[in-house]
């Protein structure tokens, strides 16, 4: 009999633990082991929670009168009554909250975490932020074309893609879009960069490449991915961009006020698996301002319904000196005027010189 209880208890997805009245674990399932990240199912309750404080004899060090969850466990042999609590247990990659219920059953005392699929999930998505986050380009340009860029995802897990590297000795700028939000848009951007030849100057070859790894996928069409590239030539004074399905880049000449540059390429996806696109080319002036960004920027809405709409973009980019300045500027009007977002918004701006 009790190798049946042990059986349905390895199955379940509720973390559970089974100690006796010393506190010392007789069983931890595999959901408390996979919640806690430990191979001890048994032994001492330091060991099967993964505790940091490793000095002394579980139970009897001077951290342990602090230890929530043996208190918790205390308490229910002192009372022999259910006991409940909500913990948070300290750990070095982050603190790790909790609700526990214990239960006497005899002589042995039953604790089971009713959220343990909750917190691991959350911890994941929070693993997943930190990865994300690295795949940002740098805060500060190194020796090619200064930029800035804001990046403010509207989920836990964006969708939007922004990179900014070296190629020939000029500096490369990129932006991605893909379809859908959270969890599976965060996976198909690290395709995207994945995906990405980072060692290709021209943008549509890029592009193109991309496109054809995209068609190994078997996605359906509601998957796809918008992309904007620009190779800034600084030796030609001439920026060599490919959109597909993409916001037009814009670029601000000191002189003219803004070109804003349009192409009708489709994005990667199914649709058209096998067009090619090509690259365009405009020359540039010291001090001009590239801008790239996504449709989550002009399409945000406010409380009324409106559109953030390009047109704001420009008159922004138009009161702008530098590539700095647009973006704080940019990342002050949206908040102003949606106050939350439903999508995305992502932006790279680059001071050409």
């Amino acid at each position: 009999m009790a190798n049946l209880y042990r059986d349905v208890l390895e199955t379940i997805p509720t973390a559970a633990i089974v100690v006796d009245g010393t506190v010392r674990v007789k069983y931890a399932n595999r959901a408390f082991r996979a919640h806690f990240r430990t191979d001890a199912d048994r032994g001492s309750l330091r060991d099967v929670i993964a505790c940091p404080e490793r000095e002394g004899v579980c139970g009897k060090g001077v951290k342990c009168a602090y230890c929530a969850m043996r208190a918790l466990f205390a308490d229910a042999v002192a009372s022999g009554k259910p006991a409940f609590r909500k913990l948070i247990l300290r750990r070095d990659e982050g603190d790790l909250a909790l609700r526990i219920k214990v239960v006497p059953m005899g002589k042995y005392f039953l604790g089971l975490i009713d959220n343990a699929y909750e917190t691991e999930l959350a911890r994941e998505m929070s693993s997943a932020q930190d990865i994300q986050q690295r795949l940002l380009p740098p805060a500060k340009s190194g020796n090619g074309t200064p930029y800035s860029f804001m990046y403010i995802p509207c989920r836990e897990i964006g969708g939007d893609l922004p990179d900014v590297y070296s190629v020939g000795g000029d500096t490369m700028g990129a932006l991605a879009d893909v379809s859908g939000k959270g969890i599976s848009a965060g996976m198909l951007s690290a395709f995207v960069r994945a995906g990405w030849d980072r060692s290709e100057p021209s943008p549509a070859r890029a592009i193109y490449g991309l496109n054809l790894k995209f068609q190994e996928l078997n996605l359906d069409e509601r998957s796809y991915v918008t992309v904007a590239a620009a190779h800034i030539e600084e030796g030609e004074r001439r920026i060599r961009y490919c959109a597909a399905g993409h916001n037009a880049p814009m670029l601000l000449k000191s002189r003219d006020g803004i070109d804003e540059i349009v192409m009708n390429a489709p994005p990667v996806s199914t649709w058209l698996p096998d067009f090619t696109y090509e690259d365009g080319t405009i020359g540039y002036e010291r001090g001009d301002i590239l801008v790239l960004l996504t449709d989550g920027v002009t399409e945000s809405r406010n409380a009324r319904g409106e559109e953030f709409s390009l047109e704001r973009v420009e008159e922004i980019l138009q009161r702008s000196d530098s590539a700095e300045t647009f973006i704080e500027r940019l990342k002050a009007a949206l908040r102003e005027f949606c106050g939350t977002f439903s999508d995305d918004l992502t932006a790279i701006a680059f001071d050409l010189k």
